[in-house]
Parts: C-alpha cells; structure tokens; sequence
C-alpha cells in the first residue's frame, strides 16, 4: 500500500471494460488510482493512458511485479485470466478480476489454490450485486420482510445481440450472459444451488444457432434450502435492456424494476405513455461498478474479506455447465454431478 493511503491499482486490459474500469477508477472511486495499464493492443493501451495519466508498461508481468502498483485489476479476454491471477496472488497483489474466472472448472480452481495459497484477497466482478435495486431485494430477503423466501424471478434481456465473432469465443450465452443471474440467484436467496433444469432456443438469429449457442433461454434453479429460481434471458428486446428482480415470500414480495430517464406517466383518452428503458448496459450499471470498486478498495485498505469471492466466481460458471447439459440431455441436472 502506498504511504498516502491511496490504492494504486494496475490494469490489465483496456478493451471497452478496461477502459470504464480505468475511467471509475481514477475520477469516481475515493482513495484509488490507476497506477499503471497494460494492453497487448498497444494503441488501446496509450489512449487510456492519456486520458487517466497512468503509465504505460511493456508487459504485463511488469505490470504485476512493479514496487509502484499495490493491486491488479484484471480485464483482459477470458482464456488468460488464470494465469495472470497466478502471478498476481504469487506477488503478493490483492486482484479483482471480470467475470468469468475461466470457462473450466479446474481453471479456476487452480486460480483459487493459488490465491489461497498467497493469502490475497480476491474479488470477482459481479456488479449487479452491488445495484441499489438489486441489493434492497437482498435485503428484504434477509431482513425477513417478506417472510420465509419461496421464489425467485429473474429477467434479464439484452437490446441487440453481440457480433456473432464475439459469441463463437464467449462459451455460450450461459458462461457470457446468465452467469449474471446464476450469481444473483446465489446473492437474493442466500442459499446454494442444487438442481439446473434449463431449455434453450434460437428465435433472434439463425447465426447465433450456426455457431452453437441459444439466444432464448428459461431456467429453473432448485436451491438448497427449497426456494426456487426462474431465470429468462433473450438476447433481442425491443424495447431496451430489460433488467428486473423479484423475491417473494410467505408475507410479501419485494422487487426491482427497471431503470428509466424519469418515472412520469402520461395517461389520456388515447392510451398511456412512460420513458423508455435504457439501451445501454452502462446506462444502468454504472453506479453499481462504482460501488464495487469502492468495496474492493474498502477491502484491501482495511484487510477484509471481498464481497464476491473466489467460490462466487466459481459456483455460477458450475451452474452454467449444469444449464448447458440440461438442455443438451433434456433433463434436470444436479450440481453435484459437477462437484464430485
């Protein structure tokens, strides 16, 4: 840690997500800086380095190892994620890594032997729960507000589906899209999953078919203490991003809507009208990336616990490959079938 008590986090990776995280980083996060940016694209590399003031290094190994860098932030694409968590956790760095850790179990689970081997905090990129509509529904959950938890509905639709170059590398709308909603299943119920039992269509583009994935998707998640999960995913709406919650209990219900511009509905003989929803994930997310970088900043400052672990970066890509077989066999899928 600097002597000035400001966090001074190295980046690796400055795609479209290098580039926002670098962005919070620097001119939204108290007691944090960038400290140093690493980018295989060079070019990506020093536009952002422009922009925030941080240095430019020659590797990343540099990077990681450098007496001027107190963090590792990593954003690169998803196959060199592990082992740059390796190097980080052997030097001794705290890491926060996007979503996912690696698309093998066993990948990540060589990251997180290393990580406890080190004894490194370590924080998984799950923003969502950091969401202040998301986490009231938590909280209602824990509070008890809404009485004993019985169900979970989770709704989550893109507006436009992604280049189909980006979805042939992305392992698959379960490990690139739901694995948002597998990890807020996790978080609202506060209770493991169990059982997977998930179907899977291609209704937005015959492409994304062609390339061995789904656009539409439902699943059902049994958890450990009964509750269950609903999960809709569809890479095309209409009308914006669709992102909304709802626990509900034996005394209640408690959900999160959609964001929009202003909350005003204009009703007249002819019909009703009301603001759009945002078409932009950013549109809607940016205070919840803040958030979390506020709690990792909170947790390597104060020698705490992360709020999203190794085992929350772990559990959700298990239940993806859970979903995948349960379409591909056309059954219910057990967890354990994964973990034993």
């Amino acid at each position: 840690m600097s002597e000035n008590a400001n966090l001074r986090i190295g980046l690796l990776g400055t795609g479209r997500i290098g580039a926002m995280h670098a962005d919070l980083i620097q001119f939204q996060v108290p007691d944090a800086s960038v400290g140093g940016l690493f980018d295989v694209m060079s070019a990506s590399a020093e536009a952002v380095s422009t922009k925030v003031g941080a240095p430019v290094f020659a590797t990343a190994s540099e990077l990681i190892s450098s007496p001027d860098i107190d963090a590792i932030a990593i954003a690169t694409s998803t196959d060199t994620h592990v082992d740059l968590i390796v190097e980080a956790a052997e030097a001794g760095k705290p890491i926060f890594c996007e979503k996912p850790v690696s698309l093998a179990v066993e990948e990540v689970d060589r990251a997180l032997a290393a990580v406890e081997s080190a004894g490194v905090a370590l924080q998984i990129g799950f923003n969502r729960r950091f969401d202040a509509s998301h986490a009231a529904v938590r909280q209602a959950v824990v509070e008890g507000t809404i009485g004993d938890l019985r169900q979970i509905s989770i709704i989550s639709r893109d507006p436009a589906p992604p280049p189909i170059s980006y979805i042939e590398v992305s392992g698959g709308i379960f490990n690139d899209m739901t694995i948002h909603d597998f990890d807020m299943a996790r978080f609202v119920a506060g209770s493991e999953v169990e059982e997977v039992y998930a179907r899977g269509a291609v209704t937005v583009d015959p492409a994304i078919g062609a390339a061995g994935d789904y656009d539409t998707i439902t699943v059902l998640l049994v958890h450990a203490d009964g509750t269950q999960t609903t999960i809709s995913n569809c890479r095309q709406a209409a009308y914006g991003y669709d992102q909304r919650v709802e626990a509900f209990g034996s005394l209640g219900v408690s959900a999160s809507e959609n964001h929009a511009d202003h909350y005003a509905v204009t009703r007249t003989a002819a019909g009703g009208a009301s603001a759009t929803v945002p078409h932009f994930f950013l549109d809607r997310y940016i205070p919840s990336y803040v958030a979390q970088w506020e709690a990792f900043v909170a947790a390597v400052s104060n020698g705490t616990p992360t709020l999203v672990t190794g085992t929350d970066g772990r559990a959700p890509l298990v239940i993806g490959k859970a979903a995948l077989r349960s379409v591909t066999e056309q059954r219910p899928v057990k967890i354990s079938e994964f973990d034993n």
